[in-house]
Formats: C-alpha cells, sequence, structure tokens
C-alpha cells in the first residue's frame, strides 16, 4: 500500500491542525494505520494507532486527551486531529500501515511507510 501524509504546517501553541493520511494500492481496511513524529535529533516516536476496523486507538502519554486518530475505509484515509498543540510536538509526522490485529508502537512492525509532513508549532 502507497501511503501520503499531508496537512502540516505552522501553528501556534495552543492551536490545532488535521493530519491525513491517504492509502492506495491494496486494499487500505486490511491494514493497521499508525502515526510516528521525528523531532530534530531524536528518533522515531510512536504517536498514536488504529485498528483496521478502526474500532480500537492507543496514544502514546504524551498526546492523549490531545490528539484523535480516526480513518474512514471508504476514502482509504487515516486523521491525526491535534488540538492543544505543544512546542515539543514540532517534528515530521509519518503515517505506516502493518498488518497486525493490534497497533504496534514498534516501528519496525510497519512494512509501509509515507513521506512526512511537518509540523511546526511555535511558541
Amino acid at each position: 500500500v502507497q501511503l501520503q501524509a499531508s496537512g502540516g504546517g505552522l501553528v501556534q501553541a495552543g492551536g490545532s491542525l488535521r493530519l491525513s493520511c491517504a492509502g492506495s494500492g491494496r486494499t487500505f481496511s486490511n491494514f493497521v494505520i499508525a502515526w510516528f513524529r521525528r523531532a530534530p535529533g531524536e528518533e522515531r516516536d510512536f504517536v498514536g494507532g488504529i485498528t483496521r476496523s478502526g474500532g480500537t486507538t492507543d496514544y502514546a502519554d504524551s498526546v492523549k486527551g490531545r490528539f484523535t486518530i480516526s480513518r474512514d475505509n471508504n476514502k482509504n484515509t487515516v486523521y491525526l486531529q491535534m488540538n492543544s498543540l505543544k512546542f515539543e510536538d514540532t517534528a515530521v509526522y509519518y503515517c505506516a500501515a502493518g498488518g497486525a490485529l493490534d497497533i504496534p508502537t514498534r516501528p519496525g512492525l510497519y512494512d509501509y511507510w509515507g513521506r512526512g509532513t511537518l509540523v511546526t508549532v511555535s511558541s
């Protein structure tokens, strides 16, 4: 499956952004989808994920209560709604797809990656 992340940009602290991850090429609903991010000088960290049907989500502690992941399998798209953004949310955000039934938090368990989209939060 090919993935394309979009929606990044510059936002002030406290603001909101919605990222999209559009899939193509294979049956989108066969994949668990996760969002990762990489801040400058840091490793790629798990942000959150959603199961194939969209029935279950999981989030990193750092974003719980602020970020929400949803998916529309009819549109082959997963969304990451980011509210109450903080300076430390600044990073390149990636979406990834994998075949697991749960929501892995390790990047190595995802088979397909989209090109990242940059989110910059100004303080």
